[in-house]
């Protein structure tokens, strides 16, 4: 949520830098500030009359006590409060107006993110490794191999779900668990994060606190008539975890991963890009989330880019990262890096991470502060990004460890978790 200090102090800025996404965010500042101002003069008021209202009381006590009548006083009283009553009600009504509009409004781009309408002014910002080559065969794409090696199955997942619904089997599901296991430990063993492992069922104050409600409800699954919700992602949970606490600024940075189930509505859509594991209803994902110092946020979008790359660059697969453009980047980050894996049966990249910073605005929705030096109370930043998501990663796997004869043979760092070498 964007700070209601700076909107008022740099309408204009605000109303720029929201254009620069597109769409009609911008124009709900003006109706912010009329709120605010209703708001703020409606207090005002209530504070001249409740003094009004405070001298009159006392003048009544005065009046009682030498046996002067005050019924006229007792009236005027009796009619100041209607007054603070009715504007109370007008300064709640602006209060409350104001937050659902501030909660439409997605976070500021950064002032360094590059200016785009859509993901066509993405920038490419840097490659890792080479492109997969075969020789002597063409490449198979996943659903191809893993039908041939009945590493997952759709029709078991349509049939006890639906579809946009798989079933792991064998081999195939020893490699999820290996994968999921292998990103764990690097993360927590050489990244030092701390692993937790949260509920995948949230409660509406969760979804609110970063920022995927009310914007996309549509897109989640809600129960229990949308007052809990199946995880999008283990962003919410663990970021939820500091929720209304005040950190130790000398913990900084505080960093969390988690491996989860996660759950979208958006699969489904006809397409190349959507056919198999590429886009699921449900799906596992090892999420990296930073709580840090305002002071230290871009520098540790940095790092937190750096550590999901690790794993591409341990696995040795080869991937860009390109930087999300104004009229790209998500409705609660300021600044984002994608990184994208190359996928041969494809024939394109998949995103595999993103990795975003989100200023103060998820940590202002949650009331998650720090004190700092002076001891004073301030707004921490939060960070997260995927480290990384299992589906696509398992696809640019398998068609890039693809073999002529079928089988896939595994990078050395994954022989000790699937307990052996090649898959076939």
């Amino acid at each position: 949520m964007l700070d209601i200090r700076s909107i008022r102090e740099d309408s204009e800025s605000c109303q720029q830098r929201l254009k620069a996404r597109g769409g009609d965010a911008w124009k709900l500042i003006t109706e912010v500030l009329e709120c605010d101002e209703q708001r703020r003069s409606g207090e005002t008021e209530k504070q001249v009359l409740q003094q009004d209202r405070n001298r009159l009381s006392k003048e009544i006590g005065k009046m009682r006590s030498q046996g002067e009548d005050s019924a006229e006083v007792e009236a005027q009283v009796r009619g100041i409060g209607e007054q603070i009553k009715v504007i109370g009600e007008k300064t709640e009504k602006a209060d409350s107006r104001q937050r659902e509009l501030l909660l439409q409004i997605p976070n500021l781009p950064h002032e360094d993110c590059p200016e785009g309408a859509d993901e066509t002014a993405n920038p490419e910002i840097r490659t890792w490794g080479e492109k997969a080559t075969f020789e002597d065969f063409e490449a198979k794409d996943h659903l191809t191999l893993g039908g041939q090696l009945n590493l997952f199955d759709f029709e078991l997942g349509a049939k006890i779900s639906s579809s946009g619904f798989v079933v792991y089997t064998g081999a195939g599901a020893r490699l999820q668990r290996a994968l999921i296991q292998f990103l764990l430990d690097l993360h927590t063993r050489e990244h030092g994060y701390k692993e937790v492992n949260p509920p995948v069922v949230v409660n509406r104050e969760c979804m609110f606190g970063t920022g995927q409600l009310p914007k996309f409800e549509d897109d989640m699954y809600g129960i229990e008539d949308n007052a809990h919700f199946l995880i999008p992602t283990a962003e919410v949970p663990v970021t939820n975890l500091f929720r209304d606490t005040i950190q130790n600024g000398d913990d900084f940075p505080i960093k969390v991963t988690a491996a989860t189930h996660c759950f979208r509505r958006e699969a489904g859509a006809a397409g190349r890009e959507n056919r198999g594991l590429i886009r699921m209803h449900q799906f596992d994902k090892v999420e990296l989330v930073n709580v840090v110092h305002p002071d230290q946020s871009l520098a540790q979008l940095e790092v937190l880019t750096n550590e999901a790359e690790k794993v591409l660059q341990t696995l040795g697969l080869h991937y860009r990262i390109i930087e999300l453009c104004t009229g790209d980047v998500g409705f609660s980050s300021t600044k984002t890096y994608d990184i994208e894996v190359w996928a041969p049966g494809q024939n394109e990249y998949l995103e595999v991470s993103s990795c975003s910073s989100f200023g103060d605005y998820q940590a202002r929705r949650m009331k998650l502060r720090f004190k700092d030096e002076n001891g004073k109370n301030r707004l921490c930043h939060t960070l997260n990004g995927s480290g990384t998501a299992l589906p696509r990663l398992y696809v640019a796997l398998l068609e890039t460890y693809q073999q002529a004869d079928g089988t896939i043979r595994l990078p050395e760092v994954l022989h000790p978790y699937f307990g052996a070498a090649e898959i076939g």
